[in-house]
């Protein structure tokens, strides 16, 4: 089974496509289409780029192989969290201080921009403030408080740590021994931002076409992204589709495919626990995560469910009982639950860079592409969108404050990437365990 075969079976049981009703889809492609831009990808990332660019007064073709947020963005465990999963060493190593602090900044910026966009846009989504980092063992416990200290010595970021009853006051759970809390983050549900997102494009004047995947792209001084059944010519293009992008067409950025890995990760959907319930387990309704190397995730939807993330999968192939895994970790961290019925089961595939820090910048001088978001894109989507706007409009100092960070390419090639990415995975796993 390929990767998108698998993305779209599991999709088929998601909690957040069976909690909205989806619009009639756009048409396909037809005929051959002029623009001054066109963005490959109708997730966050090219929908907030499509958005930005609109604003700035530009015409605009947004091509999406499937549904809009059929991909990651619709799908993923709905956390909007300040800074970036490779944290803050890749820029302080390989660029200094004073860009990393940039690249912190613009991290607390993406929060604040989703929240802009949502009040711009009147996109209603559930959105909450707050969220845990929690640790389940004294050594993860020390790691965290490091980490914490750190980002207020050196970013001014200031954290609450809890442990015993301050923690009880937060989470309760015989897992955790202690946590962190901040309330920029926050938790939404993705799949309602993203609808949203693409009918403010829509009403903005961007030209979206679904189900038209993009097979070929000729370079040049007019760019031309093909498909099917059309084309679209444009002076820039932006590649937004992140893991399927090689999926989908092989050929259209070959020397960035090899920097991320499509990595599966999977959520259950309890039933509605009733609002006692959720408040007895998470009383602030925070979005919580641990800070193992492959996490948990979780947090209560709007209805009350439990809606517990985590699992990891390097073959295109759904793990052999998904389901019972997946409430088995959910009793480890919340006893009360095991019993408890689950409506939902879902996931689908993230991409990841090695450093796990973003991948943006440019193949050509008017091509652009944007991936790597490690598990991190529900905020850093849009201001990738942003970015990548900014530069197409002439002003690409920020954007290229990420493009400083060299990217390394997953080892093995096209045929071993995969287990070698197994191997280290299992490793860091093994440390986690001990």
């Amino acid at each position: 089974m390929s990767l998108l075969q698998s993305d779209t079976q599991l999709n088929r049981h998601s909690y957040y496509e069976a909690s909205v009703r989806r619009p009639q889809p756009c048409a396909p492609l037809q005929g051959d289409v002029t623009v001054d831009v066109v963005v490959v990808g109708g997730g966050f990332a090219g929908l907030c780029t499509a958005l930005d660019l609109r604003a700035a007064g530009y015409t605009v073709a947004l091509l999406e192989a499937d549904r809009i947020c059929s991909g990651a963005s619709g799908r993923n465990g709905g956390q909007f969290i300040v800074g970036l999963a490779s944290g803050q060493r890749p820029y302080e190593e390989q660029a200094g201080a004073s860009v990393a602090r940039q690249v912190w900044d613009m991290s607390l910026e993406a929060v604040a921009l989703l929240q802009e966009r949502v009040a711009q846009h009147g996109i209603e989504c559930d959105v909450v403030k707050g969220y845990l980092t929690v640790a389940d063992s004294p050594r993860k416990a020390k790691a965290l408080r490091e980490d914490a200290e750190t980002l207020e010595r050196d970013y001014g970021f200031a954290t609450e740590w809890l442990t015993g009853d301050a923690l009880e006051q937060h989470i309760r759970s015989p897992r955790y021994c202690a946590a962190t809390w901040e309330g920029q983050s926050g938790h939404l549900h993705p799949l309602k931002y993203g609808l949203g997102l693409a009918r403010a494009a829509l009403a903005a004047g961007v030209q979206m076409f679904e189900y038209s995947p993009v097979t070929g792209l000729h370079r040049g001084p007019t760019a031309r992204a093909s498909t099917a059944s059309g084309s679209v010519s444009a002076q820039f293009a932006v590649l937004a589709g992140n893991c399927a992008l090689p999926e989908i067409g092989p050929d259209l950025a070959p020397e960035i495919s090899a920097r991320i890995m499509p990595v599966g990760t999977y959520i259950i959907g309890t039933e509605p626990l009733g609002e006692s319930t959720a408040r007895a387990l998470l009383p602030g309704n925070a979005a919580v995560c641990d800070n193992n190397f492959a996490v948990d995730y979780f947090r209560f939807s709007a209805d009350h469910r439990m809606l517990f993330g985590g699992g990891v999968s390097y073959s295109t192939a759904t793990p052999a009982n998904l389901k019972a895994k997946m409430a088995k970790r959910m009793a480890a961290a919340f006893p009360e639950l095991k019993d408890v019925a689950v409506d939902h089961v879902w996931g689908g595939f993230v991409d990841i860079s090695m450093s796990r820090a973003p991948d943006f910048g440019r193949l050509d001088s008017n091509i652009y592409y944007l991936q790597g978001f490690s598990g991190h894109g529900v905020a850093l989507t849009g201001l990738a969108g942003r970015l990548v706007a900014q530069a197409i409009d002439g002003q690409a100092k920020r954007l290229d404050v990420f493009a400083r960070i060299q990217h390394r390419r997953f080892p093995g090639g096209r045929l071993l990437r995969m287990p070698s990415l197994v191997l280290g995975m299992a490793y860091h796993q093994l440390k986690d365990l001990l």
